[in-house]
């Protein structure tokens, strides 16, 4: 095989490119996604997985890498993959949410997605974004600083994935169309589950528990992954506290806690120390339900963190701290006390003059239904969501091709900057009519490069819980937070300008509010939603177009070839 312009070596985890006009490597990897029989909970089912595994492979690359990955259907499911985090400068092509940037992979299918990392550096996730499949498709992804740079901290001994998520005894796509046509709420998670097990509390799981071995007075950095679908969740260790340095793939001060919580798309960085007596030590994790009138899965799943050596371990592992369920202020306390790192070596860049102002309410909503046929919603409707009181609606084609072909009568642009209905929006009581959103499928539309800051209003419709929103495209920063009404006069002064966390998730507090402030400066069609899936099915999201600049690289990236049909 001769050079040219590009050579092609086997690599370990796929093909690696190296391109020598722009000097950087290009990751190849292949996933299939199939049908695979596993065993939870004393039962067996098949489930939807990438390359047979549960959780997926982890991609590792470092700062600036892109990655190429062809992603072929052999399921029996249409399917999406998203690359959770990744901000896919100017190329929304292989972003992934179904209908918004793309169609469906249909069983059978290919495409060949290009990933282009920029500016993050830590940990990130990619899952499916069609209907449920994200239940079982999911993996990390772990970016490394870039080569000849280090971390802001000391190296750890060793790095470690771990990946929070829920398990269904049933099928994930019949809980799914259950919900649908009753119009009521999901069946619970029976599980959740800790690198893909459930840990020693639950039947038939206790051989199978993930076990973090470790070497007294090392360090380890685990890389924490909420891969979830309905519940925000604490995370502790007995015995031993978190340091917390890095958060949605940018760096933190150190923040050290007996425990963490982290909303369904939310990742953490956090050291641990092994710096305890050499035994066997419980890692944890169990809900945080903000609205005790709403079903959520109350168990808890275990992990073992075991250490190396020559001693008789205790005859059960330690049992860690974990708030209550329903504990608000340890939820909304350890999230409101990230601070950016802000330093000489990882600079932030806050807009302090903001161009766009935005409100937008964040609320759980009732269709009602067909006479003769009531629903298991509440009062015999149907369960909707909506953001400023528009319950989204998919269309036939994705977003962003029509938009990029200028085909008219997908999506309108009259995405309400403000709330269209003013009211007390967390008050204790509130008239049913209000409960009834629109429906529709309406963007905002920004100008290239405005700085925007977006108030995110939870309100007490139907019932008030937390809501971790994501913004596809972008990371933000979160200048401020509270409970109750915003109040554009009195909140603003309370904002931190100085060392705000950078996320792409963040939950909205229940009855309160939530700003963050962007740049727009990545042209393309993005996605914003709420990152608990019944949210999402229900309607709570909307999308951004940011326009083109004026000059060539900052202008839209064409498609791909390969663009999945609709």
């Amino acid at each position: 095989m001769g050079f040219g312009k590009k050579v092609f070596i086997l690599y370990v985890f796929g093909f690696l490119l190296f391109d020598f006009h722009c000097q950087a490597l290009v990751h190849r990897h292949h996933f299939v996604v199939k049908e695979t029989p596993y065993t939870r909970l004393c039962c067996s089912k098949k489930i939807l997985t990438v390359n047979g595994k549960f959780p997926g492979p982890t991609l590792h690359v470092h700062k600036g890498d892109t990655i190429i990955v062809d992603v072929h259907n052999r399921g029996k499911y249409n399917i999406t993959i998203h690359w959770h985090g990744v901000k896919q400068p100017r190329y929304p092509w292989s972003d992934g949410p179904v209908y918004i940037t793309q169609c469906p992979i249909q069983p059978g299918g290919k495409f060949r997605q290009k990933i282009i990392f920029s500016t993050e550096e830590g940990t990130l996730w990619w899952h499916a974004h069609s209907d449920w499949s994200r239940a079982t498709v999911h993996g990390a992804i772990i970016i490394y600083p870039k080569h000849g740079t280090s971390y802001p901290f000391p190296k750890p001994h060793a790095e470690v994935p771990i990946v929070l998520g829920e398990w269904w005894k049933e099928d994930v796509m019949e809980v799914l169309t259950t919900m649908i046509v009753t119009g009521g709420d999901p069946n619970n998670s029976d599980a959740f589950t800790i690198n893909g097990q459930p840990g020693d509390f639950y039947p038939c799981s206790k051989p199978g528990t993930f076990k973090l071995m470790v070497d007294h007075g090392k360090t380890y950095l685990l890389r924490i992954i909420n891969a979830g679908m309905n519940e925000i969740l604490f995370f502790s260790i007995a015995r031993h506290k978190l340091t917390v340095v890095g958060a949605d793939a940018s760096y933190t001060k150190p923040l050290t806690r007996d425990y963490v919580a982290i909303s369904p798309g939310q990742t953490l960085d956090a050291i641990l120390h092994a710096n305890q007596w050499p035994d066997h030590y419980y890692m944890a994790a169990r809900a945080y339900s903000s609205d005790t009138a709403v079903p959520f899965d109350n168990t808890t799943a275990t992990a073992i963190v075991q250490y190396h050596g020559h001693y008789t371990p205790s005859l059960s592992p330690s049992l860690p701290y974990l708030p209550y369920y329903t504990d608000i202020n340890a939820a909304v306390n350890f999230s409101g006390s990230l601070r950016s790192l802000a330093s000489k070596d990882h600079p932030i860049s806050v807009p302090l003059k903001v161009t766009t102002h935005l409100i937008s309410t964040v609320s759980v909503n009732t269709f009602p239904c067909p006479p003769y046929h009531p629903c298991e919603g509440p009062n015999g409707a149907r369960f909707a969501a909506s953001m400023n009181n528009i319950s989204f609606v998919n269309s036939s084609i994705d977003i962003l091709q029509a938009y990029y072909n200028h085909v008219k009568g997908v999506f309108g642009d009259h995405f309400p900057s403000f709330p269209p209905l003013i009211f007390n929006f967390t008050a204790d009581d509130l008239p049913l009519i209000l409960e009834i959103p629109k429906r529709g499928t309406e963007v905002k539309v920004l100008k290239y490069n405005s700085t925007v800051e977006l108030v995110l209003q939870g309100t007490n419709l139907v019932g008030g819980i937390d809501h971790p929103i994501h913004l596809h495209g972008y990371s933000f920063y979160v200048v401020g937070w509270g409970f109750g009404n915003f109040d554009k006069y009195k909140d603003p002064l309370t904002y931190n300008l100085v060392d705000p966390p950078l996320r792409n998730t963040i939950s909205v507090p229940i009855n309160g509010w939530t700003t963050i402030r962007f740049k727009a400066s990545n042209p393309g069609v993005w996605f914003m939603h709420c990152h608990l899936e019944r949210h999402l099915t229900w309607g709570m999201e909307t999308v951004f177009i940011v326009k083109n600049g004026k000059h060539p690289e900052t202008r839209l990236l064409p498609p791909p070839p390969d663009m999945p049909p609709c």
